[in-house]
């Protein structure tokens, strides 16, 4: 009995610790898939206030964009290039909303620099991006700007940069997922994308 119960044990806490860990590399993620459902999470908005996910997506079909964080120049890219196309994201009846694992208050100095009007979420402690299936352990030399970025709440991972396109439901509809995090998906292609599936 003692050797069944300790056996149990083990194999509860592999599990569990299984669970917890993330992918050592950028190219071992497993995401969410086209058909699949988004996980409903409690995220930060800059002003340091729960939000609900799903309260943000059931107003509007949402372009969820993922990043690494302000502190990356191919995110502000990125994120600048999504400003400049957010009157024709929003005039194909959707929204723009990019989560990182920024602490809030990084969020409002990545509004200023890049321009944006569109919602910055915090994720530091990377519930939503692990469910998502895209976080992996961060190399060694990202570990001190995410620590910092993340006022000390992230310290091994990052997100794969990513964009889902969801509906009202939660439904995957679109995914563009990059493991090098150089490649974003272009702001023409994004468009061309929102076009096809209205």
């Amino acid at each position: 009995m003692k050797k069944t119960l300790i056996m149990l044990l083990a194999v509860f806490s592999i599990a569990a610790n299984s669970q917890n860990a993330v992918p050592k590399s950028a190219t071992d993620i497993a995401p969410l898939l086209i058909g699949e459902k988004i996980p409903n999470l409690i995220l930060k908005t800059s002003e340091n206030k729960d939000i609900n996910v799903f309260d943000l997506i059931r107003t509007k079909k949402t372009v969820l964009i993922f990043y690494r964080g302000g502190w990356c120049p191919y995110c502000n890219l990125h994120l600048s290039a999504l400003a400049e196309t957010e009157k024709q994201v929003l005039d194909l009846g959707y929204q723009i909303i990019a989560i990182s694992p920024d602490a809030p208050e990084n969020l409002k100095i990545t509004v200023e620099k890049n321009k944006v009007k569109y919602t910055l979420l915090s994720d530091s402690k990377g519930e939503l991006i692990k469910a998502f299936g895209i976080a992996f352990e961060a190399p060694e030399n990202y570990k001190s700007v995410i620590n910092v970025h993340s006022k000390g709440v992230n310290t091994n991972f990052l997100p794969v940069p990513s964009l889902f396109v969801v509906n009202t439901d939660g439904d995957i509809l679109f995914e563009y997922i990059s493991p090098d995090f150089r490649h974003r998906i272009t702001s023409e292609l994004l468009v061309s994308v929102l076009k096809n599936l209205n």
